[in-house]
Parts: structure tokens; sequence; C-alpha cells
């Protein structure tokens, strides 16, 4: 009865294929039955415009060949040309291993996104550039404060001197020698408020000399000063010692928003390349199982040809639909080398680092919650949190920083100034001393009386014996006017309006990178269900001409095509996934909450 049966349902399918093959034969004379006899209009000529000549033109009746113009050449008129690959036919071998060049696939190292998150901004090259600018711009803040500390300098020396006698007072002297030994010191300080400069300093030498005019010998002399000076104009309400310190300042502060801006694409490129490989590793498997579906499709055709149920041919169509799953997986496989290899980059310190030999697994689960927001409260959060802004921000601060310096040096320079110095003398009479003026009675014997030895330097000095007393004003002013100044102060006031007119331009982009963040994740989670739909109709259809095909009704070719548009529905279900996690993770860095959203600080 079996028999029977399997040789009526032959029959029945022979006498499909011979109505099929009818049909086209049929279809195949009428239209050529309608197109006998039929003769094609040729296209029209133009008729060339009378124009005058064009110097330059080619000859009439000369007609050159135009850039798109081919010449048909038939195969038969290619002569002496070589072929290639003459009857190439590649050898059917086993299949290669199933692993990653360079990872021991035994050796699987499971991780979370926010593994992926800490490692990325641990060993993120550009990330530790970004955080050594911040340092930098920390010492240079010292630096330029440094300015203001008050300053100890000075210096001592010993200088022996052979000097010509050039005076007439010493008859029969050729040069006679000093011996001088100098000590000077002093001690800067400021006010940074007002500009205003403090200054101690002390003048103190030795000096001994063959001189027999000199009186003394040695001969101490010293003297101790105080003097302040005071911009009334120029410098006193900012100079540049303080806009160095402001610009420093407002370094710190662009460092900080571009290390956070760093970060931010650091995480966002880190979130995407770990919904990549969770993908493809995904989508490995949907390959996987398809061949295996493939597989088992092929042993059921067979024992259907067994039966009688199927042609043998149709084997062969199934045997070409398993090759091609092979071939889909290894394609597969080679996504995930391209992801993992990616992620690894973000991730990893350097190239000899273990990881590269390990076999990354995500996970993290995929069913992230898309966030519930607004489009005007999307872009007043983005306007608030994008660090180029801030970037910005800081640009515009050191911009007024600038102003403020160069109006200041369009003033006039004139500054106050006082002193006041107290002086000491003392030293030993000079042995050989001789006047060169004879004898003047009471003159030699009171200036010894008021010069003492070394001693009487310091209390001279002390008791205020020889003061002086100076104070004045000083000025540097320009005859014709401080163009300098005039030009350096305009350019700072543009620079100030094409910071406004970029941060418009900033603000628009960062607009229209919100709309689309917002859009993309609108669009993904459509896709999400469209894909989720998809996927759940194509594997009822696939199970429904697998059961046909066992009772006659369908045939192989339909139950392949099923099978193909299945595993193309669940790798499309995938791939919506993890698009969705990805245009989540662009929303978030467009609006600047990556790094709150992943409860990520950034320090200084």
């Amino acid at each position: 009865m079996n028999r029977v049966i399997s040789r009526w349902k032959g029959f029945h399918i022979m006498g499909r294929y011979l109505y099929i093959l009818f049909f086209v034969i049929l279809v195949g004379g009428s239209a050529t039955a309608q197109n006998v006899g039929v003769t094609p209009t040729p296209s029209p000529i133009p008729t060339p415009l009378a124009t005058p000549p064009i110097i330059g033109a080619p000859t009439p009746g000369i007609v050159l060949p135009s850039v798109n113009d081919t010449q048909s050449v038939r195969p038969e008129d290619l002569k002496g040309v070589p072929q290639v690959a003459v009857n190439f036919r590649a050898p059917i071998s086993g299949l290669p291993d199933l692993g990653r060049v360079g990872v021991n696939m035994t050796d699987q190292r499971s991780m979370t996104l926010q593994d992926v998150l800490t490692l990325a901004l641990e060993n993120n090259k550009d990330i530790e550039v970004t955080r050594e600018n911040i340092r930098i711009a920390e010492f240079d803040l010292k630096s330029a404060r440094g300015v203001y500390e008050p300053r100890f300098a000075g210096q001592t020396y010993y200088e022996r001197a052979p000097i010509p006698n050039v005076s007439f007072f010493n008859p029969g002297v050729t040069q006679y020698t000093n011996d001088n030994i100098v000590f000077t010191a002093g001690v800067n300080a400021f006010i940074p408020k007002y500009g205003t400069v403090f200054n101690v300093s002390t003048n103190d030498n030795r000096l001994a000399s063959t001189n027999p005019i000199s009186i003394f010998s040695p001969q101490y002399n010293g003297a101790i000063t105080a003097s302040v000076t005071q911009p009334l104009f120029r410098g006193r309400g900012f100079d540049q010692q303080r806009r160095t310190i402001e610009i420093a300042k407002r370094n710190l502060s662009l460092t900080d928003a571009q290390f956070r801006q760093r970060t931010i694409e650091t995480v966002t490129n880190a979130e995407r390349a770990y919904w990549d490989l969770t993908y493809a590793l995904r989508n490995l498997q949907v390959q996987r199982d398809s061949l295996k579906d493939a597989q088992a499709q092929l042993e059921h055709n067979r024992r259907l040809v067994q039966e009688g149920q199927l042609a043998p041919i149709d084997v062969v169509a199934s045997e070409t639909q398993v090759a091609n799953f092979e071939q889909a997986v290894y394609d597969a496989l080679n996504v995930v080398n391209l992801s993992e290899n990616s992620l690894k980059n973000l991730i990893s310190p350097n190239r000899n680092a273990d990881i590269w030999i390990q076999a990354l697994t995500p996970v993290e689960s995929v069913e992230i919650s898309a966030p519930t927001t607004t489009l005007n409260d999307a872009v007043a959060t983005a306007l608030q949190n994008r660090p180029e802004l801030d970037v910005l921000q800081a640009q515009k601060s050191i911009n007024e920083v600038d102003q403020r310096f160069f109006k200041q040096q369009t003033k006039p320079q004139i500054d106050l100034f006082a002193s006041y110095t107290s002086s000491g003398i003392g030293g030993v009479v000079n042995p050989n001393f001789r006047n060169p003026l004879g004898s003047s009675p009471g003159t030699l014997e009171t200036l010894l009386s008021n010069v003492g030895g070394p001693a009487t330097v310091l209390s001279d000095i002390f008791s205020n014996k020889y003061p002086t007393v100076r104070f004045g004003v000083q000025f540097n002013l320009p005859l014709f006017g401080d163009k300098t100044a005039k030009a350096q102060y305009g350019r700072s006031l543009v620079e100030g309006e094409r910071i406004e007119t970029q941060r418009q331009q900033i603000e628009q982009v960062i607009q229209v990178d919100v709309r689309n963040a917002l859009q993309s994740v609108h669009t993904a989670e459509a896709r999400l269900r469209a894909a989720a739909i998809a996927r759940d109709n194509t594997q009822k259809q696939y199970e429904s001409e697998q059961r046909k095909l066992d009772e006659g009704q369908s045939d192989i070719y339909r139950v392949l095509d099923r099978q193909t548009a299945l595993a193309a529905a669940r790798s499309g279900e995938l791939r919506a996934r993890t698009e969705l996690n990805k245009a989540i993770a662009d929303l978030n860095r467009a609006t600047g909450n990556t790094l709150k959203e992943n409860n990520i600080q950034t320090k200084k």
C-alpha cells in the first residue's frame, strides 16, 4: 500500500513539472509571435543648427569621439588575448578550525559593560594624555602665581685691578692696585591688587688701594635703600602678571572640559564596541543554529528521497544550502574577530597584554530601557551638559582677560616712585697717604675724627647719619598714540565676537545632534518591533512550509527559501536590539548624560 501511495505522489509531482514546462513554452511562443514582423523605428537624426564658426573648433566633417563613446568589440575579434584561470575549480576540502586567530578559546573572560568602561578609562591613551594635560595646567597655574613671591637676590665678589696713574697729584707713581670686595642683596615684594612694587636692598664694599692719595685703605662703604613704585594708570588695575595667572586658571578649566569631552567619547565608543561584539557573538550562534537546521533538513530530505516523495536532484539543493550556511558561519566568525579586536584596542593597556589571547564574552543584558524624554528637555539638557560649550566658555573667559589687559595697555604709563637711603662709611688711615695739596690745618683731623673703623659703617646706617630721600614721577608715553596697544585691544574685541558667533553655531549643531539621536532611538525601537514580528512570522512560515513538503503540497526550494529567511530574521532581530542600545548610547552622548548614566565621575 505504501509503495502505491509513493508512486502516486511521484506521478503527481511529475505531472506538475510537465504543466509548468508547458506553460513556459506557451508564454514564450506568444511573446515571440507578437514580435514577428515588427520593425523598430529608427531614432531621428538631429539637424545641426546654423551657428557661426568658432575659432579653434574642429573642422566640419570630422567627427570627434565622445568621452562616453565605446567601440563594440565581439569576442571573436580578440586575437591573441590570453585567458585567465582556465578551467579553475576549487578543490573540495574540509572546513578550517572554527576559532579566532591569536585567541585561546579555552581562556574565556566574561565582561560586563561596567568592566569594559573601567578598562577603557584606565588604559585609553587619549584619556591618559588629556589627564596629563590637566596636570600640566595645574603646574602652569602654580608657576604663574610664583611671580608674586618675595625674591631675595644679590651678589658678592672679589675684584683686584691694577690701575694706571693718570693724576698729576701722584708724581713718580706709574700705577696702583685696588682690592675690592663687594656684597649686594635685596628683597622684592608686590601688592598684586594695585601693581605696587616694594624693594629693600643693601650695598656694601671694602676697598683697599695702594694709591697714595687715598686717605683710607681699606675703606668701608655701606647703604640700605627702601623704595616703592606705584603705577597711576597702566598696570594699576591689571598687569601682565595678573593676566598670566587668570589665563592659567581658565586653562585649567579648559583642560578639565576637554578631559570630560574625551571621557564621554571614550565611553561612547566602548559602549558601541561592546554591543557590536554582543551582536557578533549572538549572530554567530544564530548562524550555527541555522546550519544545524539545514543539516537536519538535508537528512530529512534524504529520507523523503528514499521514500520516493522527492526527486534525487532535490537533495543537491539541500546540500548547497548546507554549504552556504557553513560559509555564513565563518563570515559571522570573522565579524566576531573584527569586533573583538576593536573592543580590545579600546581597553587594552598595550599590545602585550594578556587580554589579547583571551576570548571575551559579554554578559550584560541587552534589554536596556530607552530614555523617556521630550525634544525640548533633551535639548535643554544638552545645552547644559555638553563639554563643547564648557570649552567655548573657557575660551570666552580667556578672551575677557585679554580684553581687560589690552585695554589697560592703551592707558598712559605714568608711575610714582619714592626711595629712602641710609649710608655709612668707615676705614683705616692709609699709611702711604700723602696730601697732594699740602697741610690744611684741621681739615684732615676733622675728617679722621668723623670716620672710624669698619664698625662705624653700621652705626652710621642705623643712626641715620647720612640719609637720602628721593621721590618723583617716571613716564613712558608714545608721541603719536600707542597703535600697537590699540590694535591688540581691537583684535581681542573681534575675537570675542567670533567666539560668540561660534557658540551660536555649536548650539545649533548640538540641537541637530540631539534631534537626530532622539529620532534614531525612535526608529530603532520601531525596527526592533518589526524585526521581532518578522522573526516570529518567518518561523511560522518555515514550519508551515516543512509540513506542506511532508504532505506533498510544496517543494524543497520553498522550504530552503523559508529557511534562509528565518536565519536572516533571527540575525536581524539581534541587530535591531543592539542597534537600539547603540542609539541609546548616542543619545546619552548627545545630551551629555553619558557619564551620569554610567555612574562615572571625573577628577582633576
